[in-house]
């Protein structure tokens, strides 16, 4: 398998590790059919970044083998009993299109537009007004605590703000902000870049290609990105670095999309392109890559410079560190879920990976200021280079509905999830990135 060289600074301690971190010190797998429910667990182109904006040319859903149909007792909707009946078979991507209204596929660029200055708006305000508190006299004359009080709420709120800024940026990654047949390109990639690689410290291009390599294997064992799956009755087998850094796990949450971005785990680096996700990729991709990057580190280098070091971790860090916990929980807790499964080479197909993403309900305006990155997941991972961000409600509620007369609603995912900043520490805490070896599905029944 191929390795990904990084480090974690945990503890006081540096663990070395090799990606796909776990599957790399994996002993040899076992072969099962999925037995039970889970018991415990939740081509490049020219240029990289044309590559990335016109993501279109996946093949997908062709390989899905043919299923039983004379089964007819009535299934339960655990892991073991759905796998019997074709009834579990996803529909294919022509299918799932005829359930939905035509305006899906309608990316228009000043709807997408007007919503990218909204969001540049509310962080340029809530930082400006972040920097003049942290500026004043009067913050200065107050002790520290006094101090951390009073920004503490415009922190939140600045890097919420970033969050949602972040939300158009994914979708200019995915080039739907704009499918101009002149402009489009450009307007993604000046939109991703303003959004990710200036406002959330984020090198846009190296970002949107391990997305995009995200969605092609999504859910599957190995060739997913973004999530390293890690089999739980494995976990003695694995390298003494996946061992220790699963013991100190809580220490690093805050800083696991810095590690992801910065120090390469799992994909590898977005930085400095080393790992299995430039892999073929030439050197002509790779200076278009160095642009985002280059970005990047001019807007915090300027920022740093001109505000000074304890200004510039007040007004801009910590909101980072808000925006990334927001990116991190959001991701984290729409790719698992206790009845959760991952496919391997011969069982994997496009559909059945999207369908085991996960809708969450995080309230009604949480939801729509972030754009419908959690309510709207399923939707975005079945169509991510098709459907705006402003499209995957309506999508969703057709998508339901169609599921619901095709008697598949077992297979569509949606849970309500009030209490989100909870719910991640204690999936978190209690899975970590494992997962029981029932959830992977190693042979599909027939």
């Amino acid at each position: 398998m191929v390795q990904v060289n990084g480090a974690i600074a945990a503890a006081g301690i540096i663990l070395t590790w090799t990606a796909s971190p776990c599957c790399a010190f994996a002993p040899s797998a076992r072969h099962q059919i999925i037995g039970s429910p889970p018991s415990s667990s939740s081509s490049s182109s020219s240029s990289l970044a044309s590559s990335i904006t016109t993501a279109d040319d996946y093949n997908i859903g062709t390989s899905v083998p043919s299923l039983r149909t004379d089964d007819n007792e009535s299934m339960d909707q655990g892991i073991s009993n759905l796998m019997n009946n074709r009834d579990n078979e996803p529909p294919k991507l022509g299918q799932v299109a005829k359930m939905l209204p035509k305006e899906t596929w309608d990316v228009d660029t000043p709807t997408s537009l007007f919503y990218f200055a909204v969001d540049m708006l509310a962080v340029i305000t809530s930082m400006g007004f972040l920097d003049a508190v942290v500026t004043s006299d009067a913050y200065h004359s107050w002790p520290v605590y006094q101090q951390a009080l009073a920004v503490m709420p415009l922190q939140v709120l600045t890097g919420f703000a970033m969050w949602c800024a972040w939300c158009i940026g994914h979708d200019a990654g995915h080039g739907v902000v704009s499918k101009d047949a002149k402009y489009g390109k450009a307007i993604n990639r000046v939109v991703g870049e303003i959004t990710h690689s200036m406002v959330c410290l984020t090198p846009f291009v190296p970002w949107a290609l391990s997305h995009r390599k995200h969605h092609l294997g999504h859910n599957h064992i190995e060739k997913d990105y973004s999530h390293q799956w890690c089999i739980r009755e494995e976990a003695e087998g694995y390298h003494p670095a996946v061992k220790a850094s699963y013991y100190v796990r809580m220490l690093y949450l805050p800083f696991l999309y810095f590690m992801y971005l910065a120090v390469g785990i799992p994909d590898g680096n977005h930085v400095f392109f080393t790992g299995r996700m430039w892999e073929g990729h030439s050197l002509k991709e790779k200076a278009d890559a160095a642009i985002s990057v280059a970005v990047s580190f001019a807007t915090a280098g300027t920022l740093w410079s001109t505000m000074g070091t304890s200004d510039f971790a007040v007004v801009c860090m910590v909101p980072w560190l808000v925006m990334a916990f927001w990116l991190y929980m959001v991701t984290y807790l729409q790719h698992h879920s206790e009845d959760g499964k991952v496919y391997t080479d011969d069982t994997f197909t496009f559909e059945r990976g999207a369908f085991e993403t996960v809708d969450r309900d995080y309230g009604t305006w949480v939801n729509r200021m972030s754009h419908h990155m959690m309510d709207g997941h399923v939707m975005h991972h079945l169509f991510f280079t098709k459907v705006p961000h402003y499209r995957l409600e309506e999508a969703t509620a057709a998508l339901r509905k169609g599921m619901e007369e095709r008697g598949q609603t077992h297979l569509y995912k949606r849970i309500d999830t009030p209490d989100y900043t909870q719910e991640l520490v204690k999936q978190y805490y209690e899975n970590w990135f494992y997962i029981d070896e029932a959830q992977v599905v190693r042979e599909w029944k027939n």
